[in-house]
Order: structure tokens, then C-alpha cells, then sequence
């Protein structure tokens, strides 16, 4: 029943939580032709950079043989929750173009993405293969840039953009009141109310789009960069991880980053929203 519920109750709660906001947005500005689904079933043209990520050289060398390696495999806490902390676009979106990125706007960007050049590190791009330009959301291109200044990737160059001003904030009381609730359901052992308050953002995301399921809002630029967020996050934890000195055996999904070394050392265990879980364990060399 509370699932049956879960979106009609999200949009109320966005709605109240967006009493007194600095902005006003828009809840059905025209979309974008990058936007549009080509065909009903179909996807559109952007590209949110999923991660599917194994670090060859060290699969490699265990398939061989030559090495075994403890792994642990680490779930992200509420990744969709989580991201619905980003930069999103306020009103309708205007095409611009030239390689120039404003950091107080959001959008879509056609970018050639420039080379990744730390292959014991997964890019942001995701799991894509194909070289030259593609759409891309804004939590990827900043994430690119960032990666670009670490001397991680050469820098990717901007083509053209489709933003809008853009706030970091507009869901963030929303993202507070799930997040107390969340927390306070854990807390008193409440499975119920935990899957309920899941249930919430989960569908927030997945039909804030262009779903027949949530008739309130069509806003597909907020979907992909959510997703895109999301995507982004698991990345940040693996260069933490990374840069702490763990080996990045594996990254994949939403919310699934396997490691080697003393992950405990770096992340705090636990199921609140900055903490990690421990799926499994398995060898890397020895029964896989």
C-alpha cells in the first residue's frame, strides 16, 4: 500500500519543501530535441555514464595465476538519496556554444571527452567505449574537468550545451527530511518505514522523466543528472579509496565498488548515508 503511494506522497513533500524557496522552477519547460526519446521505448541522446569497470591488468594477471587477492565488496548506502544533492537546471534550457563552462549554470553538454589516461582508475564516462563527442550531463562534465586538473584524463572540450541557471539546493530540504526519516527508521529497527522512505526516491527519480506514473512534473534533464550524481559519487569513492592506497578491483551499477586492502581504515560501516556496507568477500585468483 505505502508503495502504491510512494510517488503522489514524494510530490507532496517536494511541493512543501519548496514553500519559500529562493526559486521558482519550472515544472514542464519545453524539452530539448537531445532530450526526446527517438522511439516510445526507446532512450534519448544522453549518455549518464554508468559505471561497468574491471581493472584489466589485475584480472589478468590472477586468471593467470600469478597473483590472488582478497576482495571485498562494498554497497553504497541510498546512492539515489544521496544524489539528489546536485546542480539542476531551474528553468528551460538555452543551446549555447563553445567551450565554455559556466559552474553557476546546469545542463547537458555535447563534449569530446579527451583521453583517460590512469588505467588502474575507472573514468566518469562510465562503461563507453566509442571514441568522439557525446551528451553528457552536468555532474559528468564536472566530474571531467576535476579528474582533468588531477592530471588524471586530458581535458575534455565543450562543443555545445543545452543549460539553464541552476541551483544546488532545490531538493535539499526534500533530501533532509528523507534522510532524518531514514535515519530514525534504521534506528528503531523499522523495515516498513525504511522501504517506504526508499520507495520515495527511488520513484522520484525514475518518474520525474517522462512517465506516465507521475503526471506532476516532466523534467528528463533532472532524471539523467540524478543518475549521473549518483554515478559520479561511486566514482569519488573509488579515487578515495584509490588515493588511500586500496586497490580499485572492480566498480559497477549504482552502488557497488569491490576493493583490496583496509577499506575499514577509509570508510566508516554502517547504514547511514555516509557509510558503506559490506556485501561479500571473495579471491581474486583463487575461486574466481
Amino acid at each position: 500500500m505505502l508503495i502504491k503511494r510512494a510517488v503522489p506522497d514524494v510530490m507532496a513533500l517536494f511541493a512543501a519543501s519548496r514553500v519559500g524557496g529562493r526559486y521558482e522552477h519550472s515544472e514542464f519547460p519545453p524539452t530539448a530535441g537531445i532530450l526526446q526519446k527517438r522511439r516510445q521505448k526507446g532512450a534519448d541522446e544522453i549518455w549518464e555514464g554508468r559505471p561497468k569497470w574491471r581493472a584489466a591488468d589485475l584480472h589478468r594477471a590472477a586468471r593467470a595465476g600469478h597473483i590472488t587477492v582478497d576482495v571485498t565488496v562494498l554497497d553504497m548506502n541510498a546512492a539515489y538519496l544521496a544524489a539528489l544533492k546536485t546542480w539542476l537546471p531551474i528553468g528551460k534550457l538555452t543551446h549555447s556554444q563553445g567551450d565554455q563552462h559556466d559552474p553557476k549554470r546546469s545542463g547537458v553538454h555535447l563534449v569530446d571527452p579527451g583521453e583517460w589516461t590512469t588505467p588502474d582508475l575507472p573514468s566518469p564516462l562510465g562503461s563507453r567505449q566509442e571514441p568522439g563527442p557525446l551528451w553528457i550531463t552536468e555532474p559528468t562534465l564536472r566530474a571531467l574537468i576535476r579528474c582533468a586538473g588531477m592530471g588524471l584524463c586530458t581535458p575534455p572540450r565543450i562543443l555545445e550545451s543545452w543549460t539553464s541557471g541552476a541551483s544546488e539546493g532545490l531538493l535539499e530540504k526534500m533530501r533532509r527530511g528523507l534522510v532524518t526519516v531514514r535515519d530514525e527508521a534504521i534506528a528503531d529497527n523499522d523495515e516498513v518505514t525504511t522501504e517506504y522512505v526508499k520507495s520515495m526516491y527511488s520513484k522520484f527519480v525514475s518518474t520525474i522523466g517522462e512517465s506516465a506514473a507521475n503526471r506532476e512534473i516532466r523534467r528528463p534533464d533532472w532524471m539523467h543528472i540524478i543518475r549521473s550524481q549518483a554515478f559520479v559519487n561511486l566514482w569519488l569513492k573509488a579515487y578515495k579509496a584509490h588515493k588511500a592506497g586500496l586497490t580499485v578491483v572492480q566498480m559497477s551499477g549504482t552502488d557497488e565498488l569491490h576493493v583490496s586492502g583496509n577499506w575499514q581504515e577509509i570508510f566508516p560501516e554502517g547504514r547511514g548515508l555516509s557509510q558503506v556496507k559490506a556485501k561479500n568477500t571473495y579471491t581474486l585468483g583463487g575461486n574466481e
